[in-house]
C-alpha cells in the first residue's frame, strides 16, 4: 500500500509494505527500519488522546457501524448475532493469534467498532517487487476474482498534527484467491509462461481519502504464497485466516502457507506497533464477507522516489524492463530474487 497526494504530499509507504511480497528483502535498510519503528511508537502514543479529545474516533465508530449495516443490508444478510473483535491490549500473542470476544446484538458501536491509531506509515525502504504505477482510480478491485468479499476502510492520520488528511491516494496491492498478484509475470508469481498476467488488474486500484481521511475498498480477501503471511501490506488475525482458507478457491492454492507466527516481517512491525486490521464478520459464514478497518498515521513532510516493476497504460501492462526477476528467494535483480532496491531522497 502506498499514499500520494495529488500536489505536495511526497510518496509513502507502510513498513510493512517494504516487505511485503515475495522475495528476500531483510537485507534492505534493517537499521533504518528499526530506528523508525521506535520513533512510530512515539508517535502513536502522541496522538492516541488527542484524536478522542477531537471527535475524531466517535466519527469513526459511528461511520463503521453504518458502514456494517449498508453492506449486510446490500447482501441480504440478517443483523449479526455475534460480532468478533480484536483485543488491542495485547497486540499479538507469541503465535501472533488475537484474543478475541464475543458480543451480543446488542453490544453499542464503541464496543464494536473502535479502532486505536496503531499503525504508522513509513517512508519506503524498498516498496517490493510488485508494486505497478500509474494504477486505476477505483475503490472496486474484484475484476471478477473468487473469493470471500472483503471490505475495508483504512484513515489517514497526520502524527504531526494528530489530523485526518483528506484528498491524498492510497495504493493497495495484494495477491488473489490463489496467491498470484496481478500486473506482473515474474517467477515466483503464479505461471510465468501466462504473458496475459501483465494485463491483469484484480487487487489492484487508489482512492481517495474523504474529509474524515478514509480510503475505501472492495476487493477479495488475499491468499497465501510461499514465504509471507496473507496481507495487503496489514497484516490479519491467524485464526481469520484459517477460517477463510477452508473455503474454495483458497483451499486449492497449493502454495505453502507461511503462518504469522512464522512471518519474521509481522513479528518486528508487532514489536513496535499493532498492524494487525481489526475486523467483523458480516454474517454468520466467511462467504457472506468480512468488513475490516486501521488507522494508520503518516509525517506528510517525507518526500521519496520510487521505482516500479510495470506501469499501468491505456493500452495495458508495460514491464519496466530494469525491474529484475521477483520471485523468492535469490538476491537483488538476480534470477528469481527480488529487484534491486529503488533510489531514495530525503
Amino acid at each position: 500500500m502506498r499514499v500520494s497526494a495529488t500536489l505536495s504530499l511526497g510518496l509513502l509507504s507502510f513498513v510493512l509494505v517494504a516487505v511485503g511480497h515475495p522475495g528476500s528483502h531483510d537485507e534492505h535498510d534493517v537499521l533504518a527500519r528499526r530506528e523508525f519503528l521506535a520513533h512510530a511508537k512515539r508517535s502513536i502514543a502522541d496522538c492516541a488522546d488527542r484524536i478522542e479529545a477531537r471527535g475524531i474516533e466517535a466519527r469513526a465508530i459511528s461511520r463503521r457501524a453504518m458502514l456494517a449495516d449498508t453492506l449486510r443490508s446490500r447482501r441480504g444478510l440478517p443483523g449479526r448475532r455475534a460480532l468478533s473483535k480484536r483485543d488491542f491490549a495485547s497486540v499479538l500473542a507469541t503465535e501472533h493469534e488475537s484474543n478475541r470476544t464475543d458480543l451480543t446484538s446488542t453490544s453499542q458501536g464503541v464496543d464494536v467498532f473502535t479502532g486505536d491509531l496503531a499503525c504508522v506509515l513509513q517512508p519506503e525502504v524498498t516498496i517490493g517487487p510488485y508494486w505497478v504505477s500509474a494504477e486505476l482510480v477505483r475503490t472496486d478491485l474484484r475484476d471478477g476474482e473468487e473469493g470471500i468479499p472483503y471490505f475495508s476502510e483504512y484513515q489517514i492520520i497526520d502524527v504531526t498534527t494528530c489530523e485526518p488528511i483528506p484528498n491524498v491516494y492510497v495504493d493497495t496491492w495484494h495477491a488473489n484467491s490463489t496467491g498470484v498478484y496481478g500486473g506482473i509475470v515474474a517467477g515466483g508469481n503464479g505461471d510465468i509462461t501466462d504473458e496475459s498476467n501483465i494485463n491483469a488488474t484484480h487487487g489492484r486500484g487508489l482512492a481517495l481519502t474523504d474529509a474524515d481521511g478514509v480510503a475505501y475498498f472492495e476487493t477479495i480477501f488475499p491468499g497465501h504464497y510461499t514465504g509471507r503471511t496473507p496481507h495487503i501490506h496489514v497484516f490479519f488475525d491467524q485464526a481469520l485466516i484459517s477460517a477463510v482458507e477452508e473455503n474454495s478457491p483458497y483451499a486449492e492454492n497449493t502454495q505453502t502457507l507461511t503462518l504469522n507466527s512464522e512471518d519474521g516481517i509481522m513479528g518486528e512491525e508487532a514489536a513496535a506497533m499493532d498492524p494487525v486490521v481489526q475486523y467483523v464478520w458480516l454474517g454468520e459464514q466467511p462467504s457472506d464477507g468480512i468488513l475490516g478497518w486501521i488507522t494508520i498515521g503518516i509525517d506528510p513532510t517525507a518526500d521519496y522516489v520510487t521505482s516500479a516493476a510495470a506501469t499501468w497504460t491505456e493500452n495495458g501492462g508495460v514491464t519496466n524492463p530494469n525491474a529484475g526477476g521477483g520471485g523468492p528467494g535469490g538476491p537483488p535483480g538476480g534470477p528469481g530474487g527480488p529487484p534491486p532496491p529503488h533510489t531514495t531522497r530525503a
